[in-house]
């Protein structure tokens, strides 16, 4: 028995598989991706989000003005401790950022905001985000908080925690060290 070819129109029709998160998450960011059109032998077919163009089989993204690509470790970057309960690390591309913040549990991120939009995933721990209009939201590991830029925020950890934040576009104050709310 054979995989389903769906490269003929109409011969077969399949569910679509459970949204993954991330992926949503990336086109609703902008982050636009043509998936692969290599064979998913564990659903047993062949699913393609975008048209297909000749000789393209793997996932594309917007240009950027380098097009070099880079690897970092966060190893080699260093730590900055921006008080007794916050340390920071980041990483800056031409079009965003991404941040790696470990908070101890009672630290207080004061209220700020920024016209950066910002996607908070929490790896391990839990942050108490309080929006400007007074909503809470508790976010726990494996969980992503997207703000959107100009809502004011601030956070608490109510354990310890380990947070990634991208940044879109990367954080001028942070590059230029001009982030005094943070420092204390």
């Amino acid at each position: 028995m054979g995989l389903p070819d769906i490269d003929k129109p109409g011969q077969c029709k399949l569910s679509d598989p459970p949204k993954d998160p991330w992926k949503a998450v990336l086109e609703e960011s902008g982050l636009f991706l043509a998936v692969s059109t290599n064979l998913h032998k564990e659903s047993g077919y062949r699913k393609r989000k975008y048209p297909r163009k000749e000789g393209r089989t793997s996932m594309t993204l917007p240009s950027t003005t380098s097009q070099t690509a880079s690897l970092q470790r966060w190893s080699d970057i260093a730590l900055e401790q921006l008080n007794p309960l916050l340390t920071r690390q980041f990483i800056t591309g031409s079009q965003a950022m991404l941040s790696r913040i470990v908070l101890k549990k009672g630290c207080l991120v004061p209220s700020h905001s920024h016209h950066n939009e910002q996607l908070a995933f929490i790896l391990d721990g839990t942050l108490k985000f309080t929006l400007g209009d007074g909503t809470t939201h508790i976010v726990r590991s494996g969980e992503v908080l997207v703000i959107p830029g100009g809502v004011e925020h601030a956070a608490e950890a109510l354990e310890d925690t380990i947070n990634f934040d991208i940044f879109a576009p990367p954080r001028q104050d942070w590059i230029d060290k001009d982030d005094s709310y943070l420092r204390g």
